[in-house]
């Protein structure tokens, strides 16, 4: 099954000015691109929703960044696992506010 990495927006992606659209942070996004080119599904994931999610997908889009997926896991997860629960299923959770654990 593929790497699928789960990356927040505000704070992450962009500098955290919500509800407004941050400056793009671009080394996260260069990393983004390349893990994506390396074959991983990338998942937008953050709270925003509506309009806001919408506006935040054209942000990003428009510093070429595209998604497998938005707030959801993978497809080939969802098929693979069977299931579709609330928690977004990663391999790995990119987000500002991350507490790396022993």
């Amino acid at each position: 099954m593929r790497d699928a990495v789960a990356i927040d927006f505000d704070g992450c992606l962009c500098v955290n000015e919500y509800p407004r659209i941050g400056a793009p942070n671009w080394a996260v996004i260069a990393k983004a691109k390349e893990r994506q080119a390396a074959g991983a599904g990338l998942i937008l994931w953050t709270c925003r929703e509506g309009q806001l999610l919408q506006d935040a997908v054209a942000a990003c889009q428009s510093w070429g960044l595209t998604f497998d997926s938005i707030n959801e896991s993978l497809p080939d997860w969802i098929e693979a696992f069977k299931n579709r629960p609330r928690k977004v299923g990663a391999t790995e959770y990119w987000d500002d506010r991350a507490v790396r654990l022993p």
